[in-house]
């Protein structure tokens, strides 16, 4: 099965490094800086190096399943790097954050099969080429809505998956899923972004940083039934049940790209959230906050972890 992989970031290089170790033909799709840079330097992840086979400039060849593991803000950049290996049939698995992605690519590529799919428990953290995690968590994904016998792309993806060791499972209503990890990242991935604090921050029964990380979530949930989407209080404490069990030193995603001044995902965040409410006639101040002070600290220089 040749499968392309865009995105050699943590969630990227976790899973693709247990991919390249069970001997799947995996390729890294990336413009000619990241590729030449990709040939030069291996990936470390938990101290083991994997020299990711960079796929050619010009190589048009099909890929039977494309793993899109990059930020949101560079998701047209990667649909202009892999449209040339999109074929019909494709199955396309988006590693990225909140609600959107799947729609976007679905439109770019009509002729693909685009899987929804979410990332659960994976902490992750990369500092250059050095990767480590203590969790890959595990992959939910499938088909919007899922019965007993899953689809062609479906099945395909659940193979490559197990061929590769990766914790996966197919939920019978994805949107559901889609929403609530779309919860999780407003609250955990924002507040800890904003205070440069680990998960450890929020694992306390009423520490302050998990009760605005709740705040921030409630919105979700006020916006998400506006839409149909039933969350409710079962999906806060689904989700603390994972953050009990996360690396408590570790760092979201969003928390490392702003301790490091890069870019946040705050637009597909509060920004989706705060335009939800403003549709439904919603109240949103938690995340218009969030908003406000993400946007002023991309500006800001950066810092490092554990400094405030």
């Amino acid at each position: 099965m040749r499968v392309h992989l865009v995105g050699l970031g943590a969630v990227g290089a976790g899973y693709g490094s247990r991919m390249l170790a069970a001997g799947v033909d995996l390729k890294v799709v990336a413009d000619p800086e990241r590729a030449a840079k990709y040939r030069r330097e291996a990936s470390v992840v938990n101290g083991v190096e994997y020299h990711f086979p960079v796929l050619a400039t010009g190589d048009r060849t099909p890929a039977e399943v494309v793993v899109v593991a990059v930020k949101y803000p560079a998701l047209a950049e990667a649909i202009e790097l892999i449209a040339p290996n999109i074929a019909e049939g494709t199955v396309i698995l988006s590693l990225l954050n909140g609600i959107d992605s799947e729609r976007v690519l679905a439109k770019a590529f009509p002729q693909a099969q685009v899987l929804l799919s979410v990332t659960v428990g994976i902490d992750a953290v990369r500092v250059g080429r050095q990767v480590r995690y203590t969790s890959l968590g595990r992959i939910i994904f499938g088909e919007a809505t899922n019965g007993v016998e899953p689809t062609a792309a479906v099945a395909k993806l659940a193979g490559l998956l197990a061929e590769s060791g990766i914790d996966a499972s197919v939920a019978p209503d994805m949107l559901h899923q889609l929403w609530w990890k779309f919860l999780i990242n407003v609250g955990v991935n924002q507040v800890s972004a904003v205070l440069g604090a680990p998960y450890l921050a929020f694992q306390t029964p009423d520490a302050p940083a998990r009760e605005a990380m709740i705040s921030a979530q409630r919105e979700v949930i006020a916006v998400a039934n506006a839409e149909g989407i039933g969350l409710g209080e079962r999906d806060l404490e689904a989700w603390l049940e994972v953050l009990a069990k996360l690396g408590p030193d570790n760092y979201t995603s969003m928390a490392q790209d702003a301790l490091a001044g890069r870019e946040t995902e705050v637009d597909v965040f509060a920004g989706r959230v705060c335009e939800l409410g403003r549709k439904h006639d919603i109240a949103t101040p938690v995340n218009e906050l969030l908003r406000q002070l993400l946007k002023a600290a991309t500006n800001s220089p950066p810092r490092t972890a554990g400094q405030t």
